[in-house]
């Protein structure tokens, strides 16, 4: 699904994954992603969380990370295991005007963002402008996303946290750094299958509600992840209407529609299959 984009990542390539919660049982396993991560030379990246587990700090993340056999696969950069944190501006932020992720973001010329699409209990669902909004954030990046710019805490974060509407927002400005940063240097897979309401980053999650649809790529996230929700709506599976609850109940598609409005990407799309059919 990335050759068919037709891109040429240069390196270094940074690989940006969920790595999985402790006690997360849908989260998608080194051993899958090893081909892409191969195709493309690439460097696995992760950064801390900033909520209680085991990965709010770098001594525990590393740990989960060779648990998880990661490290063992490939190489393996916690961005944000030293700081200072790179502080990206925010052209025109309503919510933030700088979003701070991992210091060692710099190290890479671009990305390949391979996300597990799937719901979330804060966020409604996570796909591709999760992984560039939250997924890159420091822990402190990801505080101020959570709360709407009123905290850098990571404990203080969860007593301040944002509306829906203000998290969506806050969520597409921050994507938005992630585009600009690499410009045209980065290319978006979402894997949609382990169809749980419930994200990787949930210790206890509850099973997967529908059956796999399928792998979608894309050079544009807002598109991408556009189409991934379609296909959710679309599809006759009995959990369909599950799902979408968690999704709608958390007013989930309010970041693809303010990333769109933000020229991060665009809600149109051209659904191609690789057996030619549109």
């Amino acid at each position: 699904m990335y050759r068919v984009l037709g891109v040429a990542l240069p390196g270094p390539v940074a690989v940006k994954v969920h790595s999985g919660e402790k006690g997360n049982q849908n989260f998608l396993r080194p051993e899958f992603f090893r081909p892409m991560v191969e195709a493309v030379n690439g460097t696995i990246v992760e950064c801390n969380t900033a909520y209680e587990g085991a990965r709010n700090t770098t001594e525990k993340h590393r740990r989960l990370i060779a648990e998880h056999g990661w490290s063992s696969c490939f190489p393996v950069d916690l961005m944000d295991a030293e700081g200072p944190d790179l502080a990206l501006p925010v052209p025109g932020g309503r919510i933030l005007k700088q979003n701070f992720v991992g210091k060692n973001m710099a190290r890479y010329r671009s990305m390949l963002v391979l996300s597990h699409f799937k719901g979330h209990p804060v966020a409604g669902y996570g796909g591709a402008l999760k992984q560039l909004s939250i997924g890159c954030a420091s822990s402190r990046g990801k505080a101020l996303i959570h709360s709407g710019g009123v905290t850098a805490d990571q404990t203080a974060c969860w007593n301040h946290m944002a509306s829906a509407e203000v998290f969506g927002d806050a969520m597409a400005e921050t994507a938005g750094t992630i585009v600009n940063y690499f410009k045209n240097r980065i290319a978006f897979v979402n894997m949609m299958c382990n169809l749980s309401v419930d994200c990787d980053c949930c210790a206890v999650a509850e099973n997967p509600c529908m059956k796999d649809i399928g792998i979608l790529a894309s050079t544009d996230p807002v598109a991408l992840d556009q189409a991934c929700m379609d296909r959710i709506r679309q599809s006759d599976d009995p959990g369909r209407e599950h799902f979408l609850e968690r999704v709608n109940s958390r007013l989930g598609t309010r970041v693809i529609e303010s990333a769109a409005a933000r020229g991060v990407g665009s809600r149109r799309y051209r659904l191609v299959r690789l057996d030619g059919k549109e």
